[in-house]
């Protein structure tokens, strides 16, 4: 994708995720200038480096590595490895997962569920139309002739059984609570059609996210793959591959 067009994505997420260290870099670096110039001990020197270093790199790794307002790819190639088919994206929020499987996908179609309500505000913010935003999205990717909205509760999907090739979700079952994810699970078990496939992306503690955010952003949701796989299994999945990326726990699983 161009970089002018890439430029105009806004998948919304706040600002301090991708750009907040910066306050912390310019605070430290005032603290390091007036310590040196009021020489003050190596010890509170030491620490207030310390400080210019972990917020310097941890900005690289917002910004660069997990980049949260960025263009997204598969974590696997093995999803809908047919190219065609029809997609649900499960708690669609701003279109990241969307634009995503259809641009990896150019022969496949989607359809973006989400409630638009209460949780969509706390992670994109008040203000404007929550479908007009994903909607310019897909439109500045070029994809929206193959994409259409529906709102609705992943908790009880507004489809008939085996409507769908596949599913994407993307940081979204995971902010549920153990019954509302158990429901949706099974919700998608039952909307895919035998032999579908299922991609769920979840939040992961790993050695990204505490670098970055340390405690500030350990997600309340966070669980294992072991959890998840057991999740899975008991919505009738067969569990095909998993696998991490950065702040990320991908699993991909098949319904018999």
């Amino acid at each position: 994708m161009p970089a002018s067009i890439k430029a105009q994505l806004d998948f919304g997420y706040p600002w301090w995720l991708s750009y907040g260290h910066l306050i912390v870099i310019a605070a430290a670096v005032s603290l390091l200038l007036l310590g040196y110039a009021r020489k003050w001990s190596k010890v509170r020197m030491l620490l207030v480096g310390a400080v210019v270093l972990w917020s310097t790199i941890a900005f690289l790794a917002s910004r660069f590595v997990l980049d949260v307002n960025g263009r997204a790819s598969l974590p696997t190639q093995n999803f809908l490895r047919s190219g065609t088919g029809r997609v649900l994206d499960m708690g669609a929020g701003t279109g990241r997962s969307s634009i995503m499987v259809l641009e990896a996908r150019p022969q496949a179609t989607l359809v973006a569920l989400d409630l638009f309500g209460e949780s969509y505000v706390q992670h994109f913010g008040p203000g404007g139309d929550p479908q007009e935003k994903l909607l310019t999205n897909w439109k500045v990717a070029g994809v929206e002739q193959r994409a259409a909205i529906q709102p609705g509760d992943m908790r009880k999907l507004p489809f008939e059984p085996a409507a769908f090739d596949a599913i994407v979700s993307s940081y979204a079952i995971d902010h549920l609570n153990r019954e509302g994810i158990k429901q949706s699970l099974a919700e998608a078990a039952r909307v895919l059609k035998p032999g579908g496939e299922f991609l769920m992306m979840v939040i992961a503690k790993d050695p990204w996210l505490r670098l970055t955010f340390g405690p500030l952003l350990l997600h309340s949701g966070t669980r294992g793959p072991e959890w998840w796989t057991s999740r899975l299994h008991e919505a009738g999945f067969q569990v095909l591959e998993q696998g991490t990326r950065p702040a990320t726990l991908y699993l991909l699983s098949r319904k018999p």
